[in-house]
């Protein structure tokens, strides 16, 4: 996508980036800070949200607007971002707002508050419930890396083949080195100031944008990373934070993906231990005779794809990054049940794709562009991998871990028998992971040296027993990390967070936020009833 780019130096240069929006700032910034803004930043935090209607499809009682932040902190004159915020009126009265993150990293929150703002509306009883399009996502000048638009490029980067073999791992290197390059030429500048702590710093200029003293805040998987690194900038400014699903802060990348395989399988286990307990399960009531069907269909289908309705195969590691979508719900779970027994039963791809689509499949071809809105990219405009495209930029902007590819060759072929252990289903894919930031700059190393012992008002951290995703162990090491701030809330459930899912979690979050109560340290909630397999 062709950027408008305004600057006046770059403009002399001709240059033209992909997917950023840039503005000249106005010469001679002020020196001093203006009502506690940061050096620098007077301008940015003496902006206001001006609220209007949204986009047409958008709930009526729905409102839109932006605010614009530096592109780089560190010199913010070089240009802006606008990033897209919208939000629900409070009902009653009102406490300021509670800004929403729904994770990903590369979640927009204006299309989640869309579609799904009405499980949130209990919080308008006392605030505005504000979520925004990070930058870089949504319509927030959108990274993107052309995946999806060229079928062999997006192969060569997926989890197939035995990455302890050392030919096929420098194959794999050499594909996501190549997927670095498109994903810097296509996203532009935006790309290198995609980190954890540039969101949090631009949440504090939404906090004083807002209007408000301090941040209310809830946070979802990566959104309670971006909270906790936010705690740890702006210690004082911290209100009430909720923090759901809760994210690593300190674990290196090979670590971090053997204990989230371990989840995964876990998670598995969970759902087999279900599905055998009902008559439509299609491995029959052997729990362990279920086990080995699930691991040999993956490696089955790994060796021999079948076609798919799109034209294409469908691999081990579809079936794989389907069932992993499925058990972010245990609401899905018969769903799952159905789509596999459609699968093995009748060879029908169409309820395992529909999983993998809700991960990130992606379509072969680009929306019609619309023009730009003041900053902001059209909804027509982000790229079609927006979402993929964006986890990488901030995961990798978050890690400072950069080794070679001897090194990581040769950690491959150890690591190989590791992760299989850990999971035969999932092992795979997260080992290919180790892999995704080949190729791009070094990132900080502000969140595994920093965020910890924040100093901030008492924070809420919810773990969910048999998260898939965010393993309970993280929101225990995480409290540890953080400090004596930090109350944690047991979820014993199944599931990636517990709010959504949990009517204890639910009300226990909600006390918090509108009223302050916390539970007690330690505390747990219980979970809520069986799926039914006919839902």
């Amino acid at each position: 996508m062709p950027a408008k780019l305004s600057t006046r130096r770059a403009a002399r240069r001709g240059a033209c980036f992909g997917a950023v929006t840039l503005v000249l700032l106005g010469a001679g910034l002020p020196a001093k800070d203006d009502g506690g803004a940061p050096k620098g930043l007077s301008r940015f935090y003496r902006q206001k949200v001006a609220w209007s209607a949204c986009e047409a499809g958008a709930p009526k009682d729905m409102q839109c607007g932006r605010v614009t932040v530096p592109l780089d902190y560190a010199h913010p004159g070089a240009g802006t971002l606008a990033l897209a915020l919208a939000r629900y009126r409070a009902t009653g009265p009102s406490r300021g707002s509670v800004l929403l993150n729904f994770g990903g990293p590369g979640v927009a929150g204006v299309p989640r508050l869309t579609t799904d703002g009405k499980r949130f509306l209990d919080l308008t009883n006392g605030y505005d419930v504000v979520s925004f399009d990070p930058r870089g996502v949504g319509r927030s000048s959108p990274v993107g890396c052309g995946l999806g638009t060229d079928d062999r490029a997006t192969r060569a980067i997926g989890g197939n083949g035995d990455l302890g073999d050392p030919k096929v791992a420098r194959e794999k290197l050499t594909a996501w080195q190549r997927t670095a390059a498109e994903c810097a030429r296509r996203s532009g500048p935006v790309q290198a100031h995609m980190g954890t702590v540039d969101a949090a710093r631009d949440l504090d200029v939404m906090r004083q944008a807002l209007g408000d003293d301090r941040l209310d805040y809830l946070g979802f998987s990566y959104g309670t990373r971006l909270g906790a690194v936010y705690a740890a900038l702006f210690p004082g400014k911290v209100g009430r934070m909720a923090l759901d699903g809760v994210d690593t802060l300190t674990e290196p990348p090979a670590r971090q993906g053997l204990v989230a395989a371990e989840a995964q399988q876990t998670a598995l286990d969970h759902f087999l231990d279900w599905c055998v307990r009902d008559i439509a399960c299609p491995w029959g009531d052997d729990r362990r005779a279920a086990g080995d069907q699930v691991v040999r269909l993956v490696r089955s289908l790994d060796e021999n794809p079948v076609p798919n309705g799109a034209g294409g195969k469908l691999t081990g590691q579809d079936l794989a990054r389907a069932i992993g979508q499925a058990l972010y719900s245990k609401r899905l779970w018969p769903s799952l049940e159905r789509a596999i027994a459609s699968l093995v039963e009748d060879g029908d791809t169409h309820g395992v794709e529909a999983f993998s689509a809700r991960g990130g499949t992606l379509p072969g071809r680009r929306s019609a562009p619309r023009p730009a809105d003041g900053g902001l990219v059209g909804s027509g405009e982000i790229p079609p991998d927006n979402q993929p495209a964006a986890t990488l930029a901030v995961n990798c902007a978050d890690d400072p871990d950069r080794p070679g590819a001897a090194r990581l060759t040769g950690d491959l072929g150890r690591l190989s028998a590791e992760y299989r252990r850990a999971s035969p289903v999932f092992g795979r894919a997260r080992l290919n992971e180790l892999l995704m930031c080949y190729g791009r700059p070094k990132g900080t190393d502000f969140i595994r040296e920093k965020v910890k012992n924040v100093d901030t008002a008492r924070m809420l951290l919810v773990g969910t027993r048999g998260d898939p995703a965010t393993p309970y162990r993280w929101t225990l090491e995480t409290a540890r990390r953080l400090g004596s701030s930090a109350v944690v809330l047991d979820n014993r459930a199944d599931g990636h967070t517990g709010y959504l899912s949990s009517r204890c979690v639910h009300r226990k979050v909600n006390d918090f936020l509108l009223y302050g109560t916390l539970p007690a340290d330690g505390s747990s909630c219980g979970a809520d009833r069986e799926p039914d397999a006919s839902g």
